[in-house]
């Protein structure tokens, strides 16, 4: 019985390291999955950033989003719905106000969670003939079911 009783702990202890391994190992790769989306969708913004950007790279980016997506930036007008945004992106591309200023978007720092990363990152920007690093800004990204589905600025 004494055996039986040591044998049904240590399986006991094997199986729950094992779990949290396996539990532990998740969790990275759902934080490494939040992390490449959120990548992904700065280094599709840098590219519809550029003069020669395409609605072709507007939609791309908003594969990234969830049907029912909200971008909230109360310095720049609120919340917007996915739709709109996708509108503002269009009108900014045919207005020319795509036109390569920004060179880079730099990511400073980030905080990942469950379903949610903050970032801290600035954008590069070229002035007065000069490359210069815009000031830290603050961004918010929810998720759900892998696709963003809400972003609010904090700048």
């Amino acid at each position: 019985m004494k055996a039986y009783r040591k044998l049904l702990i240590v399986t006991c202890l094997i199986l729950s390291g094992t779990k949290q391994s396996s539990g532990q190992d998740a969790t990275k790769a759902h934080k490494d999955s939040l992390e490449t989306i959120v990548k992904k969708y700065y280094d599709l913004n840098l590219k519809i950033f550029q003069v020669n950007s395409t609605v072709e790279d507007i939609d791309k980016t908003f594969e990234l989003f969830t049907d029912d997506f909200t971008y909230i930036h109360p310095k720049y007008g609120g919340e917007y719905s996915r739709e709109d945004l996708y509108n503002g992106y269009v009108r900014n591309q045919k207005n020319g106000g795509y036109d390569g200023k920004v060179t880079d978007i730099k990511i400073l720092n980030k905080i990942v969670g469950l379903n949610a990363v903050v970032v801290e990152k600035s954008f590069v920007e070229k002035k007065e003939g000069k490359i210069k690093d815009g000031e830290p800004e603050m961004t918010l990204f929810e998720f759900r079911d892998g696709k963003i589905s809400r972003i609010f600025e904090y700048w």
